[in-house]
């Protein structure tokens, strides 16, 4: 991923778990195509289970989020709905079954030691799950896709193991709530923020002024 000295700079906090992040990304490749000047992604972490995890990371099922069946039925229209406007074919509609947290953990890692290589590597998890319906929570997974984006196999295990680097990520989703962030996607330029798998114009109104 390149950063150019000039280039504008969106940032997106996001968790590969939520299908509207990953639709948000599909709108967001259509405004950037339209953009003469490059548009840098700067992706912060936010973990939609935070308030579920255990000490050690893992997931206290019987933990209440208040969400319910209405709550995913509701979900599942709207992401058939978008997958309509976006043209865009997905393997399933929510992925409940999947923790995302090893896949935070190491895609922090690589945007902070190789972010030349992030980009392949984040889009590589998104499209494992949306497209493949893969388990992003699976370390085989997660060392294949590292494989593929060119990155170490052996140095993502050992992130996605390092339990320093998953409670500085869980910082940082956190940090994220204080500022303000309640749901993902969230899209923040220049002190204003857009929420949801917003159209492309809305986030061109975002970037480029008439907000």
């Amino acid at each position: 991923m390149s950063h150019p000295e000039a280039a504008d700079r969106l940032v997106v906090y996001s968790d590969y778990v939520c299908p509207f992040c990953y639709l948000g990304r599909q709108s967001l490749e259509r405004y950037r195509e339209t953009r003469e000047d490059p548009l840098v992604l700067d992706w912060h972490p936010f973990d939609l289970r935070s308030g579920k995890r255990n000490d050690d990371g893992s997931i206290d099922q019987s933990a209440e989020d208040g969400k319910g069946e209405q709550y995913y039925r509701q979900a599942r229209e709207n992401v058939r709905r978008l997958q309509e406007k976006y043209d865009v074919e997905m393997a399933q509609e929510i992925a409940t079954d999947v923790d995302s947290l090893r896949a935070q953990v190491a895609s922090y890692y690589v945007k902070s030691e190789h972010p030349d290589d992030w980009l392949d590597f984040d889009e590589a998890i998104f499209e494992a799950l949306w497209q493949d319906g893969r388990d992003i929570g699976d370390a085989d997974v997660l060392a294949d896709l590292a494989e593929g984006a060119g990155l170490d196999t052996d140095e993502i295990r050992n992130a996605i193991a390092d339990d320093d680097l998953r409670e500085e990520l869980q910082d940082r989703s956190a940090e994220a709530q204080r500022r303000g962030v309640t749901g993902v996607p969230t899209f923040a330029y220049d002190g204003h923020a857009a929420r949801g798998a917003v159209p492309p114009e809305q986030l061109e109104r975002l970037v480029d002024g008439d907000r």
